[in-house]
């Protein structure tokens, strides 16, 4: 073997091993829960978490969210029903926190605001969402100079066992405007491994190209098939057409190896991971980051050798690296089908 071929082969081994190292030291446990939701402004990380009402905590790293002394605040109390996954964001300067509450079927999405993330915020606004379905885990974000609003939702009262992305306009994080546009459903055979059928937890990130991603999640928070995917909008795409949406080809963060994309391997400590949070900037998909070293985001999950089941969710730290020149393929439809762009490589 050549001098050549041996160096080659050595990058190989150290890469794979610097890879498992990686994997292996990189996911602390925050805390138990579900749903993270997390921005950073200056040197400050604020979480949002639902409980009887929605709180808020504060500190200076993603590790500290967990502390037993972490500063928490009770921002809002529940007056309307089971509240779930809040978000939390920015938009000129304002804070906003968006979440779903009701009853069973009544669950609609609400917004409440304040100056600062640990302010006094204002009374919970129900969001006009076109057509007025079942919605939950809502997230707002601006994209090119217009601001949008993905949710998963139900086509009707009485189709409640698919749940489907949808997106609409939003004039401001708490008016949307115009028609919803659905843009993904769980029709791939490594989504359904759940009944209903579940794509949820959608998360915004623009990509070193300065596509948009949808990252979600995939099959029931209740199993350990949740996993998760990835929308990527094509360049120049209209977010409003399903077809300039390329769905990643399986799994890219996930515990069952038969659910994944090809190239992309389950998880070794965490079973179902998914439901996550990137951690932005000012909750700012326009501060995305870029570059090619790795990057922390939080997800939630169940250790392995736990038994799996919402009690035991926690969250937990890990990173991505942007993996460029990865095809997502479609079949049968409308327009290209294959896709060549940026997609994700996720670490425990």
């Amino acid at each position: 073997m050549s001098f050549r071929r041996q160096s080659a082969s050595l990058l190989l081994v150290v890469s794979a091993i610097l890879f498992c190292l990686l994997d292996y030291t990189s996911a602390v446990k925050i805390r138990g829960g579900a749903d993270p939701a997390i921005m950073k402004i200056g040197t400050t990380y604020y979480s949002a978490e639902s409980a009887d009402g929605i709180y808020v905590r504060a500190a200076s790293s993603l590790e500290g969210l967990g502390a037993a002394n972490v500063q928490r605040q009770k921002v809002w109390d529940n007056t309307i029903g089971d509240v779930w996954a809040p978000e939390i964001t920015t938009d000129l300067g304002r804070t906003f926190i968006h979440f779903s509450a009701g009853k069973d079927a009544a669950h609609r999405m609400y917004v409440i605001s304040a100056d600062s993330p640990l302010g006094t915020y204002s009374a919970h606004q129900k969001l006009a969402l076109p057509n007025d379905q079942w919605a939950i885990d809502g997230t707002f974000f601006v994209f090119q100079g217009e601001g949008w609003f993905v949710w998963s939702g139900w086509d009707s009262v009485s189709n409640n066992q698919e749940q489907n992305l949808y997106i609409c306009r939003m004039d401001s994080p708490s008016r949307p405007v115009g028609e919803r546009f659905i843009i993904s459903q769980p029709r791939e055979s490594w989504e359904q491994a759940d009944r209903p059928l579940i794509n949820e937890g959608a998360e915004a990130i623009i990509d070193p190209n300065g596509q948009l991603h949808i990252v979600y999640s995939a099959n029931g928070s209740w199993d350990n098939n949740y996993c998760l995917a990835d929308l990527r909008l094509r360049k120049g795409g209209n977010p409003r057409n399903v077809w300039d949406w390329y769905k990643s080809n399986g799994c890219l963060f996930g515990s069952h190896q038969n659910r994944m994309m090809s190239g992309w391997d389950a998880t070794l400590y965490i079973d179902g991971p998914g439901h996550h949070t990137f951690a932005l900037v000012d909750g700012d998909i326009n501060k995305s980051p870029g570059g090619t070293s790795t990057i922390p985001f939080v997800f939630h999950g169940v250790q392995k050798g736990t038994q799996y089941s919402w009690e035991n969710r926690a969250w937990f730290t890990g990173s991505f690296v942007w993996w460029s020149k990865t095809k997502y393929s479609r079949k049968n439809v409308p327009g290209d089908n294959v896709n060549e762009g940026y997609s994700f490589k996720f670490f425990e």
